[in-house]
């Protein structure tokens, strides 16, 4: 992208000899999207640049985990799911949340209303749509609190491995699907199914929300002080990005657009997205909530007979960052 071609040059201007912008390379959850824009908006409008830095975005994909990327060595930061952070951590990969953007969580089981779920307590013998690749996490977590077996029968509910997309509920083959409040939820409703024909579980009304969207480092990364540097500046510039983006967030939307090199996104869904975005990111100057950690912690840990996690996690994150960014 031109930005990135052109975040050194700037750097190095109004003075004498050019100084070369510091690389810094961060591995996206998904897709190119509004819920991603904060760092979108923190390259178009230059305040990376104005850190000294050279950022380089990474989309993700279906076939993209970010954990593993950043494991190779394909990443200095990585936006991930606390779950699937922590289950990582836990299987021996050194994650470290070092920023929280997102306050709250957008996720959500939609369901059918024809289906005759009206509460948590109507999902046994149905089937439900849900996400994999460490998004299944919560969802189980959730169902293992309310003593619903996934496991299938009259007792239990079946579980369908959800592909990226809302086919299972449009076509019937689940009575929910796994949606966020920015996107698949949208998608249904486009398709044609009215607000009215649906019944949504917000995770965080159901008190099993996890944090979502954190910024991660390894571990042993933190120990060098120039990488520590860089990472400083480069939340503080984020977060001045993110908070661009809620106050602007037609205009956030547009700069996504402009950074989609694939094309597959649209102005009307993305700026309903980035509407929905601000929803989760307001509240958060950037710095992890211990509460908010320690209820993502407590709903993983009660995952009955196979928690997603088995035990308290110990320097799973730090303020060691923001401390300083956000003075």
């Amino acid at each position: 992208m031109k930005k990135i071609l052109t975040a050194a040059m700037i750097a190095g201007f109004g003075g004498g000899a050019a100084q070369a912008a510091d690389d810094l390379t961060l591995q996206l959850k998904w897709v190119t999207q509004a819920q991603f824009a904060g760092y979108y908006v923190a390259l178009e409008n230059g305040f990376y640049e104005e850190e000294g830095l050279n950022v380089t975005i990474k989309p993700g994909g279906p076939d993209i985990a970010p954990t593993q990327v950043i494991a190779g060595g394909g990443a200095d930061v990585t936006v991930e799911w606390m779950p699937a952070a922590l289950a990582a951590r836990e299987k021996g990969l050194p994650l470290v949340n070092i920023a929280q953007p997102f306050k709250s969580s957008g996720m959500m089981l939609t369901c059918l209303k024809e289906s005759g779920i009206a509460s948590p307590d109507d999902f046994k013998g149905h089937t439900l749509g849900v996400w994999f690749f460490g998004n299944e996490y919560p969802f189980l977590s959730w169902m293992s609190q309310l003593g619903i077996p996934t496991t299938g029968g009259a007792d239990g509910v079946e579980v369908l491995k959800q592909g990226f997309n809302v086919d299972p509920l449009l076509q019937k083959q689940a009575s929910c699907i796994s949606t966020m409040t920015y996107n698949e939820y949208w998608q249904v409703i486009d398709a044609g199914i009215g607000e009215g024909d649906l019944v949504t579980f917000k995770y965080e009304d159901q008190g099993v929300a996890t944090l979502e969207d954190g910024l991660y480092v390894l571990e042993d990364k933190l120990a060098d002080p120039a990488f520590e540097d860089k990472l400083v500046r480069f939340v503080r510039a984020s977060m001045k990005g993110w908070k661009w983006a809620e106050e602007n967030p037609d205009d956030a939307a547009m700069i996504v657009l402009d950074n989609d090199e694939t094309g597959a996104q649209t102005e009307a869904h993305q700026k309903r997205m980035m509407g929905e975005i601000a929803k989760l990111t307001a509240g958060s100057n950037g710095a992890l909530d211990e509460a908010d950690y320690e209820r993502t912690v407590a709903t993983l840990l009660g995952g009955g007979s196979d928690p997603v996690i088995s035990k308290a996690p110990e320097g799973a994150w730090t303020h060691q960052i923001t401390d300083k960014a956000l003075q």
